[in-house]
C-alpha cells in the first residue's frame, strides 16, 4: 500500500508545481489533494493495524501521515480560502522530522536512495515554508518547478520500481538520487528567476501548496 501511496505523492506534487507556476487553478488542483491526502491518511492507519505494533513497521508508516495531512491542508486552502501561514510552519515541522528521518535511512535502515529521498524531501518543504510561512512570494515559481522535479525523483520513478520489484538501493545509487535533487533545485532556480519578472507580486497564502 505504501509504494501505491508514493505513486500518487509523485502525481499530486506534479499537479501542486503546476499550480505554483500558474498553469492550473488552485480549487482545479484541489480536488487530487482531497484524493491523495485522503489515502495518505488511510493507508498508514491500515499499514500500522496490520502490524501489530512492530517498530520497523511503524516507521515506516508514519511518515506518510505527514503528506497525507500537508495535501489535505492544501485542498481545504484551495476550497476555503483560508490563510495558509499555517500549513507554512506545519512544513517546518515537516522539514525537521524528514531530516531526522532521512538521517536514519543512512545509518540505520541501511537504505542511501530513501536516505536522499527524504533529505530532498526535507527541502522541498522548507521551501514551501519559506514561501507559505515566512511569505517570500520571490520563491514561489522556483518553488514550483522544483516540486514538479521532485515529484518524479522522488515520487513516480522510486514507485515504479518498487512496485515492479526491481528497486534497488545502495550507496552509489544514493550519491546519484542527492545529485539529480541538487540539480533539480539549481535548474528550478534558474527557471523561476527567468520566469518571475522584475517585480514579483505579494504571495497568496490562499493558492500556494506543497
Amino acid at each position: 500500500m505504501a509504494n501505491v501511496g508514493l505513486l500518487y505523492v509523485g502525481a499530486v506534487l506534479f499537479i501542486n508545481g503546476l499550480m505554483l507556476i500558474g498553469v492550473i487553478p488552485g480549487r482545479s488542483a484541489a480536488i487530487l489533494n482531497f484524493f491523495v491526502g485522503g489515502m495518505q491518511v488511510v493507508f498508514p492507519t491500515l499499514i500500522l493495524l496490520q502490524g501489530a505494533g512492530d517498530p520497523a513497521v511503524v516507521f515506516g508508516a508514519f511518515g506518510l501521515y505527514l503528506f497525507g495531512f500537508t495535501y489535505l491542508y492544501v485542498g481545504i486552502i484551495q476550497w476555503t480560502g483560508v490563510s495558509g501561514e499555517g500549513l507554512g510552519w506545519f512544513s517546518l515541522f515537516v522539514v525537521i522530522v524528514a531530516t531526522v528521518v532521512g538521517i536514519l535511512q543512512f545509518i540505520g535502515v541501511g537504505d542511501p536512495v530513501f536516505g536522499a529521498i527524504w533529505l530532498i524531501w526535507a527541502v522541498l518543504w522548507f521551501m514551501f515554508f519559506l514561501l507559505l510561512g515566512l511569505g517570500k512570494s520571490g520563491i514561489e515559481k522556483a518553488t514550483g518547478w522544483f516540486t514538479i522535479f521532485v515529484s518524479f525523483l522522488t515520487g513516480t520513478i522510486p514507485a515504479l520500481f518498487l512496485l515492479s520489484g526491481t528497486f534497488q538501493t545502495n550507496v552509489l545509487l544514493g550519491g546519484v538520487v542527492a545529485a539529480l535533487g541538487a540539480l533539480a533545485l539549481i535548474v528550478a532556480v534558474i527557471l523561476g528567476r527567468s520566469g518571475r519578472g522584475a517585480e514579483p507580486a505579494p504571495v497568496r497564502v490562499d493558492d500556494a501548496t506543497a
